[in-house]
């Protein structure tokens, strides 16, 4: 009798522990996300796209997609749970202010300083978060859905992340993954388009070095950069601020010590956890639906319409522009806010066509810019639908 007793125990003990393994919760969508994840990290380490985001975020989709027994408080959408303590800097856009600290204190705005002018580029690649939003509502998202998938095609993960979170946090995860995909692949979708839409006498134009920059005026940009945005679109005064404080950090000369943690540590480990929660996010149980399909295609709709307006933009601006002034088109990809990685890719395919065509400064001036329009267009977003 106490024999039977015993193999009784032993047996619904070990049914119980069977039914916590992942072997007895395992689903085919699981299985999907986790070769996603391999694919993220595949791609990070073998291919070197953007590493710094994609083994967090690849590695984050491997643990978000172990199967487990729902209860135990250990999913990241489980309270109590330790990703879900790390997920609520995601949740609240905690993350993403802090990223832009980091990113404000390693920028050097001399390039947009020396020819303000280039501002406009990275406005008009903002023609991508507008023209997808529109084309999100004609596809039946609502209007806060839409501001959401929209910023994508400004190519800023943070950014994404932030306005996500408070328009529309049950599509954050695929937003998210989204956003920073496109961020990694900017040298593989930007290079066509950039050939396609520019002529061979286009791309061989030589711009004027820039002009150099004082120390004054690299202190008072951060200043006036804050005022004016803020004042304009105070919505965006989270990444905004963070932005223009981290830069001052830099240009200051005073304050080397926080400029350094705040694009030293401070960033890093953000990045860190902001890669790792973002992935673990996409549990295959909330993450495989149509909605997250019809994200990736409207986010690299976004992004190519970005990419394309700043081009065109700058090829319409040389109508006005005298010989010997004119830019050069291949920079207009940089207006995104994919800092530095779309001017790496002006200056890359600029020598393709003339080795001696060095267009990587000048690409910074739309790029820096980018980053400040896509947050700007993110406060404005958030002014219009929270």
């Amino acid at each position: 009798m106490e024999h039977s007793s015993f193999l009784s125990f032993v047996g619904d003990h070990l049914s119980q522990f069977l039914s916590y393994t992942a072997f007895a919760n395992f689903t085919i969508g699981h299985g999907i996300m986790m070769i996603i994840g391999l694919i993220f990290i595949y791609l990070a380490i073998a291919r070197e796209y953007e590493p710094l985001l994609l083994v967090p975020i690849g590695f984050g989709i491997l643990i978000g997609n172990i199967p487990f027994f729902p209860g135990l408080k250990v999913g990241i959408y489980e309270s109590g749970s330790v990703l879900n303590y790390l997920y609520f800097g995601v949740l609240q856009g905690l993350y993403p202010p802090l990223i832009f600290l980091g990113i404000g204190a390693m920028t050097d705005f001399s390039a947009l300083i020396s020819n303000p002018k280039l501002i406009l580029i990275g406005a008009a690649a903002q023609l991508g978060i507008f023209g997808a939003y529109g084309i999100s509502m004609a596809l039946g998202f609502t209007a806060a859905e839409s501001g959401a998938i929209a910023i994508i095609g400004g190519a800023d993960g943070p950014t994404a992340i932030f306005l996500s979170s408070k328009l529309a946090p049950d599509l954050m995860g695929a937003i998210a993954i989204s956003a920073y995909s496109y961020m990694a692949l900017v040298p593989v979708i930007q290079p066509p388009i950039m050939r396609l839409l520019t002529t061979n006498k286009e791309r061989l134009i030589k711009m004027k070095a820039p002009r150099a920059v004082s120390h004054r005026e690299k202190i008072i940009f951060p200043i006036a950069g804050l005022i004016l945005t803020s004042f304009i679109v105070p919505t965006g005064l989270p990444l905004l601020g963070m932005l223009f404080f981290g830069n001052l950090l830099k240009e200051s000369g005073v304050t080397k010590r926080l400029a350094d943690t705040a694009k030293g540590p401070l960033i890093d480990i953000v990045t860190i956890l902001i890669g790792l929660t973002v992935g673990a996010s996409t549990q295959a149980t909330t993450f495989l639906t149509s909605k997250s399909i019809g994200i990736f295609v409207l986010g690299a709709t976004s992004f190519i319409i970005a990419t394309t307006g700043g081009i065109l933009f700058v090829k319409f601006f040389n109508l006005f522009l005298a010989e010997g002034k004119k830019i050069n088109p291949l920079i207009g990809n940089s207006g995104v806010s994919a800092v530095p990685d779309s001017a790496r890719v002006s200056q890359v395919v600029g020598q393709e066509y003339d080795k001696s065509n060095h267009l990587l400064m000048h690409a910074m001036g739309p790029n820096v810019a980018g980053v400040i329009g896509s947050a700007v267009a993110a406060g404005i977003m958030l002014g219009l639908l929270y």
